[in-house]
């Protein structure tokens, strides 16, 4: 359902309606639009956002998925209350912000994933084959990755998993943006998305 604060149904929410802290790191609209179509969430779909940050992709899939649940994973508790102050601000309730380190915190968790996203700069060599472990036959993990070694890294795990349907995909994103009396495009952080599907 719409919030008051984005009244519609296309993902794609601008980053400064989010609020942040210094220092955390949010997911760009133009790349969480690739990362979000990756995922390919259904109404009802059960996500795990490991590693959830300010929580952009747990309020944006909660908006796209009323009948589903959101998991936002993060290990901080200040980031665990932005996630959660966050949600709030755009009405979403379909999200349990879990405070924990994964892997290990996976264990605790009460519902079982069909999608699972993790985000750059965690030990993917650990978390991915914990998280697969709980994916159900045709589950899907979408990951990022911000230099050669993450997408070394990710490419790896998903050989050894035997995934199916490898996707991957790098960003080349440019904004137009004001710089004192001139408009110049900049460009975002380019980053890798790799999607892939667990065997039946």
């Amino acid at each position: 359902m719409p919030s008051q604060l984005w009244p519609y149904v296309t993902p794609g929410i601008p980053d400064e309606l989010f609020e942040n802290l210094p220092g955390i790191p949010l997911s760009q609209r133009e790349l969480r639009l690739l990362l979000i179509s990756q995922l390919r969430l259904k109404p009802d779909s059960v996500l795990w956002d490991i590693g959830a940050g300010t929580g952009t992709i747990p309020v944006e899939a909660g908006l796209l998925c009323p009948h589903g649940q959101i998991i936002a994973v993060e290990r901080d508790e200040e980031v665990a209350n932005l996630i959660r102050h966050n949600c709030d601000r755009f009405e979403v309730k379909n999200v349990e912000v879990i405070e924990g380190s994964a892997p290990e915190c996976l264990r605790n968790l009460k519902v079982t994933p069909d999608r699972v996203c993790i985000e750059g700069g965690k030990p993917i060599q650990n978390i991915l084959p914990a998280v697969w472990n709980y994916l159900p036959p045709s589950g899907r993990v979408v990951a990022t990755a911000a230099n050669l070694e993450g997408l070394y890294a990710i490419s790896q795990s998903f050989s050894m998993l035997r995934a199916r349907n490898i996707e991957v995909v790098q960003s080349a994103v440019n904004r137009l943006e004001t710089r004192g009396f001139s408009q110049t495009f900049a460009a975002v952080d380019p980053i890798f998305i790799l999607s892939g599907e667990k065997l039946d």
